[in-house]
């Protein structure tokens, strides 16, 4: 586990001319989803809003679609097991790559807990905002508030989604969970009602290619990484399998609840222990 950052990366994909005419074919297409959701989204929200609030019964279904589209102009075949669920509560997943938010908002609706510097990185930061994203600074003076943003957010019905992991891998091991983000469930006002849901994402890379053809991590930047997924000629698969929840007040504590949906997602990835 110790020398998977200092590893070689995959080898870069060589983009020749029908390479650049799918970046382009697919670029484009997904860029038009997106941006042209985001609009669709944004107008769909004025009325929302002022009838629903926080509540947003009618905009996720909007993301969730763009996020399938974009699946299938990449030619990335989803295969969904188990079910999400129902009950009040938040879904923790192991993270491998930005790719995570589209599989996972193509799958169920949710909205990601995010770092606060996503807020800020061109493009990306909008969607995020305009998607409901909660974004949260890793400082022990904003816990308080954090937690308060959380419980309200929760309480209003939203299904928050974040990366215990605290950052994305090779995409073929899970990393110790970090407990910190798992105390918000057990303050008195959540405690009693809330669940948590383990979803384990596994990348299956294209045959023939390195198994971590879809990980991004340590110095790798999202530029190139975007172009190698979109020139990709022949894509691997992504499974997403959603485990049974969990009350959090069958836990004795955040550390014991981490541990669990630790065990819970490393045990269904079949490459987690390489």
């Amino acid at each position: 586990m110790s020398d998977w950052l200092t590893a070689p990366v995959p080898p870069a994909v060589r983009i020749g001319p029908l390479g650049w005419l799918r970046v382009l074919w697919r670029g484009s297409l997904i860029g038009s989803f997106c941006y042209g959701g985001l609009v669709f989204l944004l107008l769909v929200r004025l009325v929302e809003w002022p009838l629903c609030g926080a509540a947003r019964p009618v905009t996720p279904w909007i993301t969730q679609a763009v996020c399938r589209a974009s699946l299938v102009v990449l030619r990335l075949p989803l295969l969904v097991r188990g079910r999400p669920m129902t009950a009040p509560g938040a879904i923790v997943a192991n993270h491998s790559s930005w790719l995570d938010i589209l599989v996972l908002n193509a799958a169920t609706r949710v909205y990601f807990v995010a770092k606060s510097e996503v807020s800020g990185w061109p493009g990306i930061g909008w969607l995020a905002r305009a998607t409901g994203t909660v974004f949260i600074a890793r400082k022990g003076t904003e816990a308080k508030k954090q937690q308060e943003m959380f419980e309200a957010r929760l309480q209003a019905g939203h299904r928050l989604l974040f990366f215990p992991e605290g950052t994305s891998t090779d995409s073929i091991r899970v990393l110790p969970f970090k407990s910190t983000l798992f105390q918000a469930f057990f303050s008195p006002a959540l405690e009693r009602t809330m669940h948590i849901q383990p979803v384990t994402v596994v990348y299956h890379g294209p045959d023939g290619m390195d198994a971590r053809h879809y990980g991004w991590w340590g110095d790798m930047d999202f530029a190139s990484h975007l172009l190698k997924m979109l020139a990709t000629p022949r894509q691997g698969r992504v499974e997403v399998i959603f485990h049974p929840e969990v009350p959090v007040d069958a836990f004795e504590n955040r550390k014991t609840l981490a541990q669990h949906c630790e065990r819970v997602i490393r045990t269904a990835h079949p490459n987690a222990e390489a």
